[in-house]
C-alpha cells in the first residue's frame, strides 16, 4: 500500500495520532505528506533526491531496502532531522534561513559541514501532527523536477529564490514501524 493510500485513509478516518512537541529518536520513524487543500501538492509524500528536500517526485533515485517505495524515512534526534537507513553513515538535513537562502532545505551525508548560515537544529513534530522548522510550517513551490515540489522552511519569503506559485504546507507526519533504510543521492 502506498504512502498516499495510507494517508488519504488516515485522513478521511480522522485517525491520525498526534506526537508531542518535542523531539523523537530513531526508533520513532516517519513518512511526511504534504497538506494543502485543492493543490496539486496536496497529499504528496515527502521524497529526498540531490541533496534536496521534495514532494511527489516520482524516483528518488536512492538505493533503498525496498526500492519501489518512493518516498522519504525520517527521524529527529536532538532537534536535528535525519533520513534513516540502517548505514552508520548519517545523512543530516540543514536549513538556511538567511537572505541568501531563503528557507533553503538540503542535506549532508557523513562529515559534511553544513553550508556557511545553515542551522541543523529547530525541527519538530507539533500537537497537529505537522514536521516543522523552528516552529512553523513550509513551503512547497512548483519545481521543473519530474513535476514535483520543492520544500521550503517558512522565513517570510512567499516564493523563495525565484520560485513562483509556491503554497504553504502543513507538513503531516505518518509514523512507521517499518522504515525503508535508504541510502539518499546527494
Amino acid at each position: 500500500m502506498q504512502l498516499k493510500s495510507i494517508v488519504l485513509a488516515a485522513s478521511a478516518a480522522a485517525t491520525a495520532a498526534a506526537l508531542p512537541a518535542t523531539d523523537c529518536n530513531q526508533s520513532e520513524t516517519f513518512g511526511v505528506v504534504s497538506i494543502h487543500s485543492g493543490s496539486a501538492v496536496q497529499y504528496e509524500p515527502f521524497n529526498a533526491a540531490k541533496s534536496s528536500l521534495f514532494a511527489g517526485l516520482s524516483s528518488q533515485n536512492a538505493s533503498c531496502a525496498r526500492p519501489k517505495e518512493q518516498f522519504a524515512t525520517f527521524y529527529i534526534n536532538d532537534g536535528a532531522l535525519y533520513l534513516y537507513d540502517k548505514s552508520a553513515t548519517p545523512q543530516e538535513f540543514f536549513v538556511d534561513r538567511s537572505g541568501m537562502g531563503q528557507g533553503k532545505i538540503g542535506y549532508t551525508t557523513g562529515a559534511q559541514p553544513a553550508p556557511k548560515n545553515s542551522e541543523r537544529q529547530g525541527w519538530s513534530i507539533n500537537s497537529d501532527n505537522h514536521l516543522q522548522f523552528g516552529g512553523k510550517d513550509l513551503i512547497a513551490c512548483p519545481n521543473s523536477i519530474d513535476g514535483a515540489w520543492s520544500i521550503w522552511a517558512e522565513t517570510g519569503v512567499s516564493n523563495p529564490a525565484g520560485n513562483s506559485d509556491c503554497v504553504g504546507i502543513a507538513a503531516r507526519v505518518e509514523k512507521t514501524n517499518d522504515p525503508n533504510g535508504c541510502k539518499y543521492t546527494s
